[in-house]
């Protein structure tokens, strides 16, 4: 009687493991990373701590982006200063020394064109020799292109600021302030904080360490409870669809919970090895992610096999 009753029990386990989809708990692992290669300065938290969204977890040193910021800063000053100077114009004693030199340079052609006249009738007597007229000539040449470059000048004052240097003056300060809004977010990246609740699970860096670029900094195991991360072989996955309540087994808990189907990719993948019976490998089977209720299983560790009953299962 009990040969034959041996392949009836055989039977009634492989239908019930053919309904169930198995899988293990897992955590939304959340991995903060290095923005830039500085030593950790401070810790202000411990591996286990619940955490809430916002709460500092260390500190990298802040010395060299703190320095860069402040130069950023007297670049923008710099900046607004010389819009507002070109907002305002010219002053009235700018114009006024403007034409002052203005002056200065019309006695200082007519001393040279009198000059050169006197050197040429000397020249063409055979007084003065040709080096002296030679002289003579560039020193009239120099007088004149200095009143034209002083008379430029104060046409520029008069005329007052361009609408042109009006915007590549606003173009320049806009970059200024573009650099030193950049540069603050360096700053405040250096300062590592939680980006959602959960549980600190690792900090990988000590003290005094200097951690490259991109290394993770501490590793956050985020939400209020874990979720059930299951393999839904091909034949029940039209029957699986997001929004679904589902019974959750896990081992070590004495009474199973209701949980609600978030997540069912689209793209099969192969079963592993523990998902499936030896009879049904091969098959192809959905990665899908079954939250806990609210409340439920937030002291589980992650990696807990579970069993998650399907639609169908008695």
């Amino acid at each position: 009687m009990l040969l034959l009753a041996l392949p009836v029990l055989l039977l009634a386990c492989e239908s019930r493991h053919g309904d169930q989809a198995l899988g293990i708990l897992e955590w939304d692992r959340i991995e903060l990373v290095a923005t830039a290669a500085e030593p950790v300065v401070s810790i202000d938290v411990l591996e286990g701590q619940r955490l809430s969204k916002g709460d500092r977890l260390l500190q990298l040193d802040p010395a060299k982006a703190l320095a860069e910021l402040k130069r950023l800063v007297a670049v923008r000053q710099q900046s607004e200063a010389r819009l507002a100077e070109l907002i305002r114009g010219p002053r009235e004693e700018e114009i006024a020394e403007a034409r002052a030199r203005l002056e200065g340079s019309k006695s200082r052609l007519w001393e040279a064109e009198v000059s050169l006249e006197r050197t040429r009738v000397l020249a063409q007597q055979k007084l003065t020799s040709k080096s002296g007229l030679d002289v003579a000539t560039t020193s009239y040449k120099s007088a004149r292109a200095g009143l034209n470059a002083d008379r430029e000048v104060l046409r520029k004052l008069v005329t007052g600021t361009t609408r042109e240097q009006l915007e590549q003056a606003e173009s320049v300060l806009d970059q200024s302030r573009a650099a030193v809004d950049r540069q603050q977010l360096i700053v405040a990246d250096l300062s590592v904080h939680a980006s959602r609740d959960g549980v600190l699970d690792s900090l990988p860096y000590k003290v005094g360490e200097r951690p490259p670029i991109g290394a993770v900094l501490a590793v956050i195991l985020a939400g209020p409870a874990p979720y059930a991360r299951v393999y839904i072989s091909e034949p029940h996955r039209l029957a699986v669809n997001v929004g679904d309540k589902l019974v959750i087994h896990i081992d070590g808990l004495s009474s199973p919970l209701t949980g609600t189907v978030r997540r069912v990719s689209s793209d099969p993948v192969f079963t592993p090895y523990f998902a499936l019976s030896e009879r049904d490998r091969g098959r192809l089977a959905y990665v899908a992610e079954v939250i806990l209720p609210d409340g439920e299983g937030a002291d589980l560790p992650a990696g807990i096999p579970v069993q998650v009953d399907l639609p169908g299962a008695e």
